[in-house]
């Protein structure tokens, strides 16, 4: 399946938790999640809905962190994978990994209002790590490792804006606001990930297929 372009904020009701897809909606308390409240989009939206089961807990929660940080399938997949390999505990390594996207760091240090947008300055070639451009959302920033906004960005304008909305960033990060730049301090814990995502349910989504 290829990429969703329907209304974001559908995505969130459908999930029955905030999503963020909608920046300023979301922070101004307008999305459609807090209108109309927790219900499935839809002219079924309203039936009462019956128990899930365990498969479709597992279900939603794999899809709710797939839309949470705007990954699709095949790449969630390797996420996944990837974490299985590693020394510590699958969930808990599968998190980091996605909070490591460069897309990601960008919004969690507060120069993007939404993931979206982060990708699309990351695309477009604005961001620069370490002063070189990369121009890949997924790309796995390391410690110790310098994001900044290109020189003359046209997009500048836009990230100030952003800034101005934050209220602060994980103790894992390191923000200059006035010159635009943030500095990766390690990686992670879980406890410092402010994420709607039980990661435990995705592992054992994946571990009975």
């Amino acid at each position: 399946m290829g990429r969703y372009t329907g209304p974001v904020e559908r995505l969130s009701r459908r999930e029955g938790v905030e999503l963020y897809l909608k920046g300023l909606r979301a922070i101004n308390g307008k999305s459609a999640l807090t209108r109309r409240g927790p219900l499935p989009p839809g002219q079924h939206g309203n039936r009462r809905p019956n128990k899930p089961s365990v498969f479709s807990t597992q279900l939603r929660a794999k899809q709710l962190a797939k839309r949470y940080y705007g990954v699709r399938e095949r790449q969630f997949r390797r996420y996944v994978e990837a974490a299985e390999r590693r020394a510590g505990l699958t969930g808990e390594e599968l998190l980091i990994a996605l909070e490591r996207r460069l897309d990601n760091v960008i919004y969690r240090l507060g120069f993007a209002s939404t993931r979206a947008q982060a990708r699309q300055f990351v695309g477009h070639g604005h961001i620069l790590v370490d002063g070189r451009r990369v121009d890949i959302a997924s790309y796995a920033v390391k410690p110790g490792q310098v994001i900044t906004l290109r020189e003359n960005a046209p997009v500048e304008p836009l990230v100030r804006e952003a800034t101005e909305l934050t209220a602060g960033v994980g103790a894992w990060l390191q923000t200059d606001f006035d010159g635009l730049s943030g500095k990766v301090l390690r990686l992670p814990e879980r406890r410092e990930i402010p994420s709607p995502i039980e990661e435990q349910l995705i592992v054992e989504f994946y571990s009975r297929r």
